[in-house]
């Protein structure tokens, strides 16, 4: 799947219920289209996994030793709230309340396209987050990108 792209403001309705704007889900095969895994996101958002990519990152997280307490610990939040889902007939989802209450959502969020992934975000928290100062941008940009010499961009 190739990565998929954009921002997308979206209203909740009264019965907690988002639809999924059609510009992105045709960036999803037609098979990935319909069931979803959403969960916590680990800044105070709500994660909304394609169901094949969430079945790797659980995969990944079932791999962990629970005789470790920081596994068990971190599995443990990690999961909580999981929760699957499917688009209706007109492409809306179900929001459950305590994701909505995690992630601070009311009547509107920002879904935004992250690689594999869609984050759901409050909009004033989104904004908070996204105020990056350049300067800022530019030395992170180098502390994450700079080691890789393919990435030379200007």
């Amino acid at each position: 799947m190739a990565a998929l792209l954009g921002e997308f403001l979206c209203a909740v309705d009264n019965k907690n219920r988002v639809r999924v704007p059609v510009a992105l889900l045709r960036q999803l095969p037609a098979a990935m289209q319909k069931g979803f895994v959403i969960n916590r996101g680990f800044e105070k958002c709500i994660v909304m996994y394609p169901l094949n990519e969430w079945e790797q990152v659980a995969a990944k997280v079932n791999k962990l030793n629970t005789f470790k307490k920081e596994n068990r610990e971190f599995k443990r939040v990690f999961l909580r709230g999981a929760t699957q889902i499917e688009l209706d007939n007109a492409e809306r989802m179900l929001l459950p309340r305590p994701l909505m209450d995690y992630a601070g959502i009311s009547k509107e969020i920002i879904m935004v396209a992250n690689g594999k992934v869609i984050e759901m975000w409050n909009p004033e928290n989104y904004e908070a987050l996204m105020n990056v100062d350049s300067d800022a941008f530019a030395d992170l940009a180098e502390k994450v990108m700079g080691d890789d010499d393919e990435n030379q961009e200007s």
